[in-house]
């Protein structure tokens, strides 16, 4: 069976081994959501990675609601976002942008007041950091129902947003359909409380990540696309009474359409990050996904090896270890102590907490 530090091809892209960097919100961008030299510096630092998927990167104003996270809707940003891959591809990485509309989780503040987009007229719970809260926070405020003419903007922004994408140099697209934001939000039935196409049955509330998906792989083609769930588990108030109806067909229906590769994040009892009781889909889906699957969440050397051993994962994607250890890959490699993070920089702030995490030969503990 393959090691954690052997290649694998992943669609179009040659990955040198199977250890990716999930996606990771930093807030290091603007406030008009460009991306900044500093974000150059930060991927390049974590270039051994097989494959980058980018932090969660908006498709448009309206589905963006977190404070300095990039864009990919105007031509600023796609020049913000040039030098940042040319400098990760010159240390010799490979990166997918991940794209992303936040669904109801966007507060009226990003919007002049308006209510944001979602499957249903529902309401997320919890707060959020906006600009005009400083450093406190909101409650979410209810959403509204997407007519079909939204769901047809929405359609033409993941067009463009990966047009953009493939502009700006990036290798790839992976489409955010997880964590309880507007897919997600449409494919779960605690959420999606519609009786028209797009609702209802699971093949119905499957809908729009299916016309999405599609639309990525006419700008990008289907092996430069990925697709990115959150099967197991409630995330952000978005549950599902019968998971497993909804996310098998799913997983069998993006490996009839060749993808690059399906990433999930699976949720466990023991997880300190979004902990959950039900059960891991992963499993049913290794049966009905053919192309590579990737898991992640609250992964270690031993037990992601444990699962290329078994065959359940082709590759393992590891979220917060590369917030701390660029080096990440060689400290598995070598089956190395591990740098705490810094909790206080992880989401804004400038390079303390973001760029200045030592590799195994360097002493300097990073800025708090």
């Amino acid at each position: 069976m393959p090691s954690l530090f052997d290649p694998i091809q992943l669609g179009a892209v040659h990955a040198p081994n199977r250890v990716l960097m999930a996606p990771l919100t930093r807030g290091r961008a603007t406030q008009d959501h460009v991306p900044t030299p500093v974000m150059g510096e930060y991927y390049a630092q974590r270039a051994g990675a097989g494959l980058i998927i980018s932090e969660a990167t908006g498709i448009s104003r309206e589905g963006m609601g977190w404070v300095y996270a990039p864009g990919l809707w105007t031509e600023a940003q796609v020049e913000g976002w040039k030098p940042v891959v040319e400098r990760l591809h010159r240390a010799g990485g490979r990166i997918f942008a991940q794209l992303w509309h936040m669904g109801r989780i966007v507060h009226p503040d990003f919007l002049d007041g308006a209510a944001p987009l979602s499957a249903s007229a529902t309401t997320a719970p919890g707060e959020i950091r906006t600009y005009a809260s400083g450093d406190g926070k909101k409650p979410f405020e209810p959403a509204r129902a997407a007519t079909k003419d939204d769901i047809a903007r929405v359609l033409d922004d993941y067009s463009a947003a990966t047009r953009n994408a493939l502009r700006a140099g990036f290798d790839g697209v992976q489409l955010h359909a997880a964590n309880g934001y507007l897919i997600d939000q449409f494919l779960r039935d605690g959420t999606n409380l519609r009786d028209d196409d797009y609702g209802g049955s699971p093949e119905n509330r499957a809908r729009l990540l299916r016309e999405a998906t599609l639309r990525l792989i006419a700008e990008a083609g289907a092996d430069r696309v990925a697709v990115r769930l959150s099967p197991n588990g409630e995330v952000q108030g978005v549950d599902d009474s019968d998971p497993a109806s909804v996310f098998v067909p799913v997983a069998k229906w993006l490996g009839e359409q060749g993808i690059a590769f399906l990433e999930m994040r699976e949720s466990k009892p023991s997880s300190d990050f979004r902990p959950s009781a039900v059960p891991r889909l992963s499993p049913e889906i290794r049966k009905v996904f053919p192309g590579p699957l990737v898991l992640n969440q609250d992964y270690r050397l031993a037990s992601a090896q444990a699962d290329l051993d078994s065959g359940l994962a082709d590759a393992i994607a590891f979220g917060r270890p590369f917030i701390s250890n660029p080096d990440l890959v060689e400290r598995l490699r070598r089956d190395a102590p591990l740098n705490p993070p810094v909790t206080a920089t992880l989401y804004w702030g400038g390079p303390a907490g973001y760029i200045d995490y030592p590799a195994l030969a360097d002493e300097p503990s990073p800025s708090a």
